[in-house]
């Protein structure tokens, strides 16, 4: 019983060996290893023999949902101005299981209360985890995951302790690295905005409604 699965194992390692050479034959004059076409080939069920990614020449495409370190996410108005959707709440903070985000929040001068805006924001992404929990339970959409994975580096203690600066990415690139998310969050908002201005307007119109029959009486009288 034993030595037919270990013969069965064999003669599958034996296939892909010589099919190795049999692809190879058939991608001759072809750009196989950093081509889409070749990506392509090798990530489909039907790819055969031994192959390697061509790192870093070649990357595979990571999907949407793919999830990595988080970064901040920021608006620019018309007049060119940036505007942080983070308001310093600090509930990513209180959620993060390895505890490795840290907010300065920004207080008012004056009346020393605070302001929603943080000072600075920071995260050691070697002690991060890369659970999602900060941009699950984000109530702003003011933090999400990156697909940016190579973040190697000689000086891990300067480099790996990332600031307001170097996590705040503008919302374009949010969408264009997950668009379905992107389009699925803005639909609810844009949902979200026009039951707001309904109940505005029936709240509107039930005032204009009273007025006028307060009119009417004081009229009639």
């Amino acid at each position: 019983m034993y030595g037919i699965g270990i013969l069965k194992g064999l003669w599958v390692t034996l296939v892909h060996f010589v099919e190795t050479f049999t692809e190879d034959f058939r991608w001759i004059g072809k750009k196989r290893y950093y081509s889409e076409e070749g990506v392509a080939a090798r990530r489909s069920k039907d790819a055969k023999g031994i192959f390697t990614v061509q790192y870093p020449e070649e990357k595979l495409p990571v999907p949407e949902e793919f999830r990595f370190i988080p970064f901040l996410v920021y608006e620019v108005d018309e007049e060119g101005n940036k505007h942080d959707r983070c308001t310093s709440c600090g509930i990513c903070a209180k959620v993060c299981p390895p505890q490795c985000i840290w907010i300065v929040r920004t207080e008012d001068p004056v009346t020393k209360r605070p302001v929603p805006e943080p000072v600075d924001f920071f995260i050691d992404v070697d002690i991060c985890m890369n659970c999602g929990y900060c941009a699950e339970y984000c109530p702003f959409d003011a933090i999400k995951m990156d697909h940016d994975y190579e973040l190697a580096s000689y000086d891990r203690h300067a480099e790996h302790i990332y600031n307001k600066e170097k996590l705040s990415k503008p919302v374009e690139y949010y969408a264009s690295i997950r668009p379905a998310n992107y389009t699925r969050e803005e639909a609810i908002k844009a949902a979200e905005e026009a039951k707001k201005a309904e109940a505005a307007a029936a709240k509107a119109a039930a005032a204009a409604a009273t007025a006028q029959a307060s009119g009417g009486e004081q009229a009639a009288s």
